[in-house]
């Protein structure tokens, strides 16, 4: 099933730190009608990157966030029965289409193969959603705009998005800030002060290169702004740092008491 859908129109833009060209990138994509794949780690800002620029284009925004069990009938809808009578409920891919939203597949490589044969034909000259239980072709509008998230380090071995699928995208690579416009983020994000934004992201930076300790994930900007919000609230630092940054991080007993005692000494 779906995670969630949210629609943001006329909201406040949220903030995001531009690091390269991917606003103008989006930009131009969105006008030339080209479905766009956002690539990189947890927690580089993906889907804060999206929402920005629905609000920047003035468009809807509705974000499906994918797992192993999202299907194309989850996408395109389907029949229910309401009081005495079988309605149909359009998905939020058909509602998207029709009303000329921006869908985001936030990680589109979790969900079935059934939901890349159903978004094919969205991403070529033909802009088309065949329904096949209404036996209806809804054909997109110049506003539709289909964007889809995927972290290949994460995905390596396990579900890759098949060639054909990535050549219909144009492709957006996102990486880890530098630590300047990291530092930037944290305050502009959780109001902390220069001085802890600055120890945090070199705790972020030290934690990434421990490649030794193997961890699936590392320290992501996500991940360092809910620290600075702990501490900027009152959270004692240590343990701000322990709770919002290492503790995602791993179960192993070891590897947190590692992560601890370098931290420790940047805190």
């Amino acid at each position: 099933m779906m995670n969630s859908i949210a629609e943001t129109l006329g909201k406040t833009r949220p903030f995001y730190q531009e690091t390269g060209k991917e606003a103008a990138v989006f930009t131009h994509a969105f006008q030339n009608q080209i479905p766009v794949l956002l690539k990189g780690p947890t927690g580089t800002g993906k889907s804060r990157f999206v929402e920005y620029m629905a609000a920047v284009l003035g468009r809807p925004l509705i974000t499906v966030s994918c797992h192993e069990e999202t299907s194309s009938t989850d996408l395109i809808g389907r029949y229910i029965v309401k009081g005495a009578e079988t309605v149909w409920i359009d998905g939020p891919l058909t509602t998207a289409v029709k009303t000329g939203a921006i869908l985001y597949l936030d990680e589109m490589a979790e969900a079935r193969p059934d939901v890349i044969v159903a978004i094919h034909p969205l991403t070529d000259h033909r802009r088309e959603l065949y329904i096949d239980k209404l036996g209806e072709t809804v054909s997109a509008g110049s506003d539709f705009m289909l964007v889809a998230s995927f972290n290949p380090g994460y995905q390596r071995g396990y579900k890759e998005l098949k060639p054909s699928t990535r050549q219909r995208f144009a492709g957006i690579s996102f990486h880890y800030p530098d630590a300047d416009t990291e530092k930037n983020i944290l305050i502009r994000e959780t109001g902390v002060d220069a001085d802890v934004a600055a120890r945090l992201v070199k705790i972020g930076g030290k934690i990434r290169h421990l490649r030794e300790l193997g961890l699936a994930e590392t320290a992501s900007t996500r991940l360092l702004v809910d620290a600075a919000r702990l501490i900027r609230s009152g959270l004692p630092k240590r343990l701000s740092v322990r709770t919002a940054i290492i503790e995602p991080l791993t179960d192993d007993d070891e590897t947190i008491a590692a992560l601890c005692d370098v931290a420790d000494l940047m805190i």
